[in-house]
Parts: structure tokens; sequence; C-alpha cells
């Protein structure tokens, strides 16, 4: 055997098989958000008690939380695997349970707006109603926006995708970032910032029909919610 022919075996040996682990991130900032918007939804059915919202309890919304939160740690927190893949359907039917759950949320604030209840008399309570939901659905769409694009994080790590559904800069230019440089879930948490705040995409360019579509929602019900409650504020103040 000659050096270069050892050299190709070792190689191959050592390439990572479609079921080796691989890097990706680290899950806790992730579910330490998800918490987050537990503790959102807990301190919304304070400020305004709701025992039955679209159907659910409250115990039952908490459940649905804890679970995606078990889903997104339940793997090792620096690696996935395609072995491990039915994690990541799990904590995309939660997530999207999530959403849900936040946009009527807005929604009922919002009506309650329009309809002028007990919550919208007083400036406190309404400010940090609206101020909780806000929060929640920068959270919940960023999360949302993580784990589809490209596929999700490990469809993203491994380049299995040629076209992004989200353009970051990075990628659009290459020459102010590493290589291998990937969108990690901070990314997408500032994406969903920017769009509750700017109501219109910024340094993250939409490119698929999912992705515009999701942005234009999130950007109208935080333009609808921002709107109504400073409105509201501003004539309940004394």
């Amino acid at each position: 055997m000659t050096a270069s022919e050892g050299e190709a075996g070792l190689a191959q040996r050592s390439s990572p098989a479609d079921d080796d682990l691989i890097f990706i991130e680290s899950r806790w900032p992730i579910a330490l958000a998800v918490s987050v918007v537990l503790g959102i939804i807990l301190a919304l059915r304070i400020i305004e008690p709701v025992h039955v919202l679209a159907g659910l309890p409250t115990w039952v919304l908490s459940i649905i939380v804890i679970g995606l939160v078990i889903a997104l740690i339940a793997v090792d927190t620096a690696h996935v695997t395609r072995k491990t893949q039915w994690f990541r359907r799990i904590a995309i039917t939660l997530t999207m349970m999530l959403l849900a759950v936040a946009l009527v949320d807005t929604v009922t604030l919002i009506v309650d707006l329009l309809s002028g209840s007990e919550l919208t008399k007083s400036a406190g309570p309404l400010l940090a109603s609206g101020g909780a939901t806000w929060l929640g659905n920068c959270l919940v769409f960023g999360l949302a926006y993580w784990q589809l694009d490209s596929g999700g994080p490990l469809a993203r790590a491994r380049g299995e995708r040629e076209f992004p559904d989200f353009a970051f800069t990075q990628l659009i230019n290459p020459d102010i970032a590493a290589p291998d440089w990937k969108p990690r879930y901070v990314d997408y948490l500032a994406l969903g910032f920017t769009t509750n705040t700017a109501f219109s995409p910024t340094d993250v360019m939409p490119m698929s029909a999912w992705a515009k579509l999701g942005m234009a929602l999130q950007a109208l019900v935080a333009l609808i919610l921002v709107t109504l409650v400073i409105a509201r504020a501003i004539n309940v103040l004394p």
C-alpha cells in the first residue's frame, strides 16, 4: 500500500457518516427563550385571567411549552444526528401550536382594545399586557423561523439546501463573515425583533413564499398591536 493510498483510506474512515454527530449549537438559549414564553403566557393570565383560550385551558398550554423545552434539550446540547430528527418533528409541531396560541393571545388583546374591556381602562396593566404580548411574538416567530429556515438546524449545518429561505447579510456578502458561517437562534431572534419593531425586513431578506408571508403576518400583527395599545394608553393616562 502506498502512502497516498493509506492517507485516502484514513480520510475515508475518519469522514463523518450520515448518522455521525455534527456540531450544531447549544439548545440552552433556545430553551431559555421558550421558558420566557411560558412565563409570558402565565403572566397574561394573571394580568387578565382567561380560563380557556382557543378551547385550551392554561395548564394545557403550559404542557405544550414544557414539552417543547424537553424536545429542544433532549438531544445533546451541541450535537444532532439523523437519528434524532424525530425530535425536530415534535418540536416543529409544538412550535406551531405555540405560535397559534401567541396569535390568539394577540387577537384577544386586540379585541379587548376595540371593545373596551376592564384591562384597557388602566394604563399600567394595558402596557404590561401589550408589552408581554409583543415580546412573546418576537420570541415565538424567531423560534419558528429558526425551526423552518432551509430545512432546520441540521440541514443548514450540512448545507443540504442550495438556496436559503432567509438571506442574512453574512450569506449575501461572505467577505464579512467566516467561510463556514451559519445562522443560529440568536440571528432568528434578532430577525423576529426587527420585524416586530420596523414592521418590515431590515438586514435579512425573505426569499421563499412562506418566509415572506410569515414576516408579513408578524409585521401586520405587531403594527396593529402597537398602534392600538399606544393609542388606548394615551387615552387612559391621567
